[in-house]
């Protein structure tokens, strides 16, 4: 797919991260790109800054997720990108004791629930409803409607202590990958995902600076964090080259991650 100022794009959680680096590298391309995110403050910075638009959009709403692609196409049109990095994550083991009473608990359910109702099925609302809408498009040259990109995780295949619920939700994004662009063959609709290891997201950016010298020293090379421009480059090409689909690509330095 050619990106330019004749396609429009969706990015969830294009207010801060990853999604933020990628909406930027959209527009940088001439790209319409509309950003769904909770943040609305960042979320209208970042718009103005790529001369995008924002809509506030929780995707674990229906009515919400509707409204933001209503808002979205109202402004640009119908979408032929989208590119889902919505996401939370949380730790709690499984079953344990409380290290200062000894009292027996569990990984609460509704904390559970919440991690793949967002990343999961948020992820999953969205493509089902931008898939519709790109359906009624014609398709171009090479018989393409649209192109997908979904957020996992390293932590879908190696996942750590106190993670079930995080990599429950990114092993299912992936899983999901190859039946969703099956779906879609027929429609000239690609589907992938990328695996990110440690990213310098805010949510890093957070963390004390000897906490992240130590992640950067566990990549085996280069021995730093993720650049989110980097994620960026790794979906615009997914989402370019019309041979690319199907696939989950970790995009991590060759991480494995330990135990804990």
């Amino acid at each position: 797919m050619k990106l330019d100022s004749s396609v429009a794009a969706v990015v969830t959680g294009g207010a801060s991260g990853l999604g933020e680096a990628t909406a930027r590298a959209l527009a940088a391309q001439g790209v319409k790109v509309a950003i769904f995110d909770m943040n609305e403050e960042r979320g209208e910075q970042v718009a103005k800054d790529i001369g995008g638009v924002f809509c506030k959009v929780n995707v674990t709403s229906d009515a919400e997720v509707d409204a933001g692609f209503e808002k979205a196409r109202a402004a640009h049109g119908q979408e032929r990108v989208l590119v889902n990095c919505a996401g939370v994550g949380n730790a709690a083991k499984t079953a344990g004791r409380d290290k200062a009473t000894g009292a027996i608990k569990h990984f609460p359910l509704d904390a559970f629930n919440m991690v793949i109702q967002i990343n999961l099925v948020g992820t999953f609302r969205c493509i089902a409803k931008s898939a519709a809408g790109m359906l009624t498009l014609e398709p171009q040259e090479d018989g393409e409607r649209g192109a997908i990109v979904n957020t996992a995780s390293v932590a879908a295949e190696d996942g750590q202590m106190g993670q079930a619920a995080y990599s429950a939700s990114k092993g299912g994004v992936v899983g999901m990958t190859l039946p969703i662009a099956r779906d879609l063959m027929s429609e000239g609709i690609r589907v992938n995902t990328i695996l990110p290891g440690i990213f310098n997201t805010p949510l890093m950016n957070a963390a004390p600076d000897n906490v992240k010298a130590a992640l950067a020293a566990s990549v085996p090379f280069p021995k730093r964090l993720g650049d989110p421009a980097e994620y960026a480059k790794l979906a615009l090409a997914m989402i370019s080259n019309g041979y690319f689909n199907g696939e989950d690509v970790r995009l991590d330095g060759a991480i494995r991650m330990a135990p804990r």
